[in-house]
């Protein structure tokens, strides 16, 4: 890969992808330096355009960035970087540096949500209900929404297998927060799988 780094002057661009969600975190620029004391350090390392001067990611956050892999493009001008992050990777304080609020997709937005509904209990609100119901509640409404989306997928209805299985995640999105979990807990187990 050194061979990518044709003279010292040489800056390629440095995508940083999380190794278990794959989401595009951050872009960076990488020289000659920085590339090597990334791989001997095992942490991100950019040349700063704006200072001139290297920087590892995390240097005064502490979210530091754990490489796990480097590769290079087929034209041999630009680097993914899959790391592990100890934190944000914005300055912002967000997860990634691209997309706002919502790019964690809907399902993520939706968990916010539910997030903000279990801490702050809205009267009229059918999510409130579920919470102040108990556990045995929100597990049977997940069951039944398990059923009823089996029952949509054996008579082979797309339309409504779709609108059941929305119901289903919707209700178990309920439920892992009514015990402190998320849809992340769920990608880190499947990711452990891998």
């Amino acid at each position: 890969m050194d061979k990518i780094f044709r003279d010292d002057d040489v800056l390629l661009p440095a995508i940083i992808q999380d190794d278990k969600t794959l989401k595009v975190l951050m872009l960076g620029y990488m020289n000659r330096e920085s590339y090597e004391l990334s791989i001997a350090s095992g942490l991100v390392t950019f040349f700063s355009r704006s200072r001139k001067r290297l920087w590892t990611k995390g240097e005064s956050s502490g979210n530091y960035l754990s490489i796990v892999s480097i590769e290079v493009d087929c034209d041999q001008d630009t680097l993914l970087v899959r790391v592990n992050p100890a934190g944000p990777v914005c300055h912002t304080g967000r997860v990634s540096c691209f997309g706002g609020r919502d790019s964690e997709g809907f399902t993520g937005r939706l968990s916010q949500i539910i997030g903000e509904r279990h801490i702050n209990l809205p009267p009229d609100s059918y999510t409130t209900s579920l919470f102040n119901s108990g556990a045995e509640r929100i597990c049977k409404k997940v069951a039944e929404e398990a059923a009823e989306t089996i029952i949509e997928a054996i008579k082979g209805d797309k339309k409504r297998l779709v609108y059941e299985s929305a119901d289903l995640i919707y209700h178990l999105i309920v439920l892992l927060e009514f015990y402190g979990l998320s849809l992340s807990d769920i990608e880190e187990e499947l990711y452990s799988r891998n």
